[in-house]
């Protein structure tokens, strides 16, 4: 490795931001076009003609949930640690010094993700988002509880259930799993509003509230549970990142010092990473 000259009476700067950015910009571009593409694969693997593979596509998502940060990070934290100038240090600093700045390329990407979400709830409205929430919430969550519900007997006069009615009643049964159970005067509105609005006895109408309650109860605990393995994966993945970019810089790093060519396979086809 050759020596670079530091001026006297000048202290130099160990990180490199050019580089660390140059990185952080290439990881977002990659992950971009990967989670773009992965996207269009896996609604190709589902369709409504029967022909569809939604458990294929959910392990799909789940493989490309982690292995696009990492693959893209590898490319972030390689340029960053071979661009970094190389100042009058050993082996062992370098290395540690090209890892950092794999380490600053995860952390920038994950701040630009962080800034474009944000930047993308600030456009939706504070106010909408928050009726968003609320809107998704009673309709995906309690909507095949309070479709079951409110289904009216059938017939020529069958009353009609208005759609404020049915998000009334969504929004009944979600508060009360929130709370833990249903109230017997939550019970005793939902019986006799079910009654009215189907025609059905007072005695089937409460069956119905109960059944639809521990309905909405089982649907609330799967959101969770798919709520708590989406977070697991996504932490997974980009600790997993993380490593990947720190070994990426060492290695671009290593090629720096070493002048070597930057291509992924030397003529043996040998990986130049495992070199």
């Amino acid at each position: 490795m050759t020596d670079v000259a530091v001026p006297v009476g000048t202290k130099p700067s160990y990180v490199d931001w050019c580089a660390i950015l140059a990185g952080a910009v290439l990881a977002a571009a990659i992950s971009f076009v990967l989670l773009t593409a992965g996207a269009a694969i896996g609604l190709s693997l589902v369709s409504a003609q029967g022909d569809s593979h939604g458990t294929s596509a959910a392990y799909l998502a789940a493989f490309w949930a982690i292995a696009v940060p990492i693959g893209s990070l590898l490319a972030g934290g390689y340029v960053a640690g071979r661009m970094r100038p190389a100042w009058t240090e050993s082996g062992d600093e370098s290395q540690f010094r090209d890892g950092i700045h794999g380490a600053l390329v995860w952390s920038v990407s994950i701040l630009i993700g962080a800034v474009l979400a944000m930047s993308a709830a600030h456009t939706a409205g504070r106010a909408g988002a928050s009726i968003a929430s609320g809107v998704v919430e009673t309709a995906q969550v309690a909507a095949p509880a309070v479709d079951t519900l409110v289904r009216a007997q059938p017939g020529p006069n069958r009353p009609i259930v208005t759609a404020e009615q049915q998000a009334q009643i969504g929004r009944i049964l979600v508060a009360s799993v929130r709370n833990g159970s249903l109230s017997d005067p939550d019970r005793g509105y939902l019986t006799q509003t079910v009654a009215q609005a189907t025609g059905v006895p007072p005695p089937e109408a409460e069956k119905r509230v109960t059944d639809a309650y521990n309905a909405t109860v089982q649907a609330v605990e799967t959101t969770r549970k798919a709520a708590v393995a989406t977070g697991l994966v996504t932490a997974t993945a980009l600790l997993m990142a993380l490593a990947a970019a720190w070994y990426a810089a060492q290695r671009g790093g290593d090629h720096r010092d070493t002048n070597r060519p930057a291509r992924f396979f030397t003529n043996r086809g040998e990986s130049v990473l495992t070199r």
